[in-house]
């Protein structure tokens, strides 16, 4: 199919180009224009700070000036504590003070004393009265309640006998004496004239303006009044002065802002424009050059795709078609290798339970050499078996790790596992065989003494790693050495045999004996002889129950039995001794409960070794049978079967009488009067009271006129129904029937 692909690629090229070319124009003066407003606002600021640091220093330097002159001269103190007396020479050199300073300073407008206790103002030209004073509003105010610390807002200020008009100035008020005196105040009035004069005389009236605005936000001062320019000006900078508590804004007046920057360089378009022709040049080289590989490359695309095409009336866009080929190109090659590492991971773990179990061998050695991690490996390779198992797997690792968790963990025992047989210089394989076990399989080397030092270093040095950092535990079985990988199952087989006598390990680490798997079959009926002896002593109240069970835990140890097997002799062994004692007491029936049995063997699946086992049992056993001696104490198995049997041969008439009865009267279980009954008479209670009833009933058919109804409640019986149903089912025929055979004559019926 024909395209013109060179058109094509060069007029694709513009639209960005052009952008680009654009976004750099607007970017040049985008940058000009932030570095000339930057640079404005910097001067400003410059200008506008040294001109508040000049105003906010003058008038330090005029407060200073006189508090100074104050601090220094006598007669202000004097004049304060003159007692009620006017002193006039005292009032002469303070008023020539003042006059002093007001002719140092340009800024000075007034500067009087006013006196509480006489209420009398002391000014540069004298002694006066509140009354009439020119300022006396302003006293007033001061008098009236406090004011504001520091300089106050400006105010209009009037002199009688100088000036007929008010002018503006700051005020300052100072307790007298100095410096926080009570008696009178120090009022300093300085021009706003002269500030404003420092002001207009640091601000450009043609380029810049400045307005100065007090804590309300009032226009306090504005430079040179040209509202127009301000008004269309641009605001750069605010200032605040502290100890007038103003602010100064300043900015660019309208009509002189930023005008240079309209001022463009010609050299920089003559750049711009050749810039731009030597783009257009280089991007017409650049497609010639490179527009003859794409067509091949779609030419091949249109040809694969040529059917589709022909199928379609609607024409494909031709960037959507290279899309489209490349999209489906990479969802191929992703599922692809997906799949690939699925099936070699699924082939690996398929290899390595075959090989464990010697299932599907075919070919075998082939298939360790492109499947398995272990190079080398031949027809007459020698292999071992190792398994590890986590120790408490439920308790330990399943309660403590989510399930997100212990897929990490384990990932992590791999790692190890490789890691560290790496270091002992061994070719090993590991794989999860199990929830809680993982299989080795290594590539024996060198003779097997040096090997199986290998392995152990190699056992001991993950149980080291694995518990310090992950804080589990470990268990290793180890198989014997076998030869050709179809004898690995033996190896597996032992060292399975192995981890199924972990009580009988000692240590986390075992060897299997010779490569055969050591699997004697359980003698339960030894066991069951030797646990009903144990019993026995146990419920003889013999201490030699204690040799007893030493001598079963030794049978465990010689016959080398399993772990399952020991649990379940035990387990035996605690429900036969519950059945034989625990009907002694309440107290036993509780200690030898199914619930506590039920603890004691969650504790016994937990134990590690064969000596925590039969130290848990015989620290149970040893609590039982205290238990057990005392109750035996308290009552004496004779005598309370002996005053048990007279109590129920006077009482069988009472209706009342049943096992609860006796258990109360005697203080013991229910259970054990009925094992007390069954064991000394070899009858159930019931049929013991039931023989006596039934002796008693006869004696009164035969020697008595009796009523049926009458003798039932003579034997324990409320009606002569339940009576009568009772004496057939034991004798075999009615009350009546029999009192009348017995005394031969027809039946009467009662």
């Amino acid at each position: 199919m024909f395209r013109t692909w060179y058109h094509r690629l060069l007029l694709s090229y513009f639209p960005i180009f052009l952008l680009t070319v654009t976004i750099l124009i607007f970017a040049s003066f985008v940058f000009i224009n932030d570095i000339s407003r930057t640079e404005t606002k910097k001067a400003d600021r410059i200008t506008a700070s040294y001109l508040v640091d000049n105003v906010d220093r003058t008038v330090k330097e005029v407060e200073l000036s006189v508090l100074e002159a104050a601090e220094r001269s006598d007669a202000y103190k004097r004049y304060f504590n003159n007692q009620g007396q006017t002193d006039k020479g005292t009032i002469y050199a303070v008023a020539q003070n003042l006059r002093n300073l007001t002719r140092e300073s340009p800024y000075i407008q007034s500067i009087y004393l006013y006196d509480k206790t006489n209420e009398s103002v002391l000014t540069e030209t004298g002694l006066k009265e509140l009354s009439g004073f020119a300022d006396e509003d302003w006293i007033n105010r001061i008098t009236s309640g406090p004011l504001p610390e520091g300089w106050q807002p400006v105010r209009e200020y009037k002199d009688g006998f100088i000036q007929r008009t008010s002018v503006r100035v700051l005020t300052i008020n100072k307790g007298m004496p100095l410096p926080f005196g009570s008696e009178g105040v120090l009022v300093i009035n300085l021009k706003m004239s002269g500030i404003e004069q420092i002001v207009d005389s640091m601000v450009n009236e043609q380029l810049s303006f400045l307005t100065i605005l007090d804590s309300d936000g009032q226009v306090v001062y504005q430079a040179h009044s040209d509202s127009e320019g301000v008004r269309n000006g641009k605001q750069l900078n605010t200032l605040h002065l502290k100890r007038l508590g103003w602010t100064f804004a300043s900015g660019i007046k309208a009509g002189n802002l930023f005008s240079w920057v309209s001022v463009i360089s010609y050299l920089w378009v003559a750049i711009a424009i050749g810039t731009v022709v030597c783009a257009i040049l280089y991007l017409v080289y650049v497609t010639r050059r490179n527009y003859k590989p794409i067509q091949v490359i779609m030419n091949r695309i249109e040809g694969h795709q040529i059917r589709k095409m022909d199928q379609s009336n609607d024409r494909t866009d031709e960037m959507m078609l290279i899309d489209g080929v490349l999209e489906d190109l990479i969802n191929h090659m992703t599922d692809y290798d997906k799949k690939s590492k699925e099936n070699l991971l699924l082939q690996r773990s398929k290899l390595f339970n075959d090989l464990l179990h010697s299932e599907r061998l075919d070919n075998v050695v082939q298939r360790l050499e492109e499947l398995s991690p272990l190079s080398g490996a031949h027809s007459t390779s020698r292999f071992t078996v190792v398994l590890s198992e986590i120790n408490r797997y439920e308790k330990v690792f399943q309660d403590r790790y989510t399930r997100g968790d212990q897929n990490t963990l384990k990932f992590a025992l791999m790692n190890v596992f490789q890691e560290l047989a790496r270091s002992a210089e061994l070719q090993g394989w590991a794989e999860w065989i199990g929830t809680d076990r993982a299989a080795i399989l290594f590539l024996a080397t060198g003779s097997d003494e040096e090997l199986t030092e290998k392995i152990r270093i190699f056992a001991e040095g993950c149980h080291s790693w694995v518990e310090q950092n992950l804080r589990i535990s470990l268990s290793f079985g180890i198989g014997p050495a076998v030869t050709g990988p179809g004898a690995i199952r033996d190896s597996y087989v032992a060292a399975g045999n192995v981890m199924q006598h972990k009580l009988l390990m000692h240590g986390d680490i075992a060897l299997a004996e010779g490569g055969k798997a050591r699997q004697p079959l359980l003698e339960t009926y030894k066991y069951l002889q030797m646990i009903a002896e144990f019993v026995k002593q146990f419920r003889m109240s013999s201490g030699q129950w204690r040799e007893q069970l030493d001598g079963i835990f030794e049978a465990f140890k010689q016959d080398y039995l399993q772990d399952n097997d020991i649990r379940s002799l035990i387990q035996a062994m605690l429900q036969m001794l519950s059945r034989e004692v625990a009907v002694m007491s309440e107290q036993l029936q509780d200690e030898l409960s199914a619930e506590n049995a039920a603890k004691r063997l969650k504790l016994l699946e937990e134990a590690e070794s064969i000596d925590e086992v039969k130290g848990i049992l015989f620290e149970y056993f040893t609590d039982v049978f205290r238990t057990y001696v005392s109750v035996s104490e308290t009552k004496s198995y004779r005598a309370m079967v002996t005053e048990m049997k007279n109590y129920i041969e006077e009482n069988f008439a009472n209706p009342d009488l049943s096992l609860k009865h006796l258990s109360d009267r005697f203080q013991v279980s229910g259970k054990y009067a009925s094992y007390l009954f069954k064991t000394e008479f070899n009858m159930k209670f019931i049929d013991f009271v039931t023989e006596l009833r039934m002796k008693k009933a006869e004696q009164l058919l035969l020697e008595t006129e009796y009523s049926l109804q009458d003798i039932a409640l003579q034997v324990g019986y409320a009606n002569a129904i339940t009576f009568g149903r009772v004496f057939k089912r034991v004798a075999g025929i009615t009350p009546g029937d029999y009192r009348s055979s017995k005394r031969g004559r027809p039946t009467a019926r009662t």
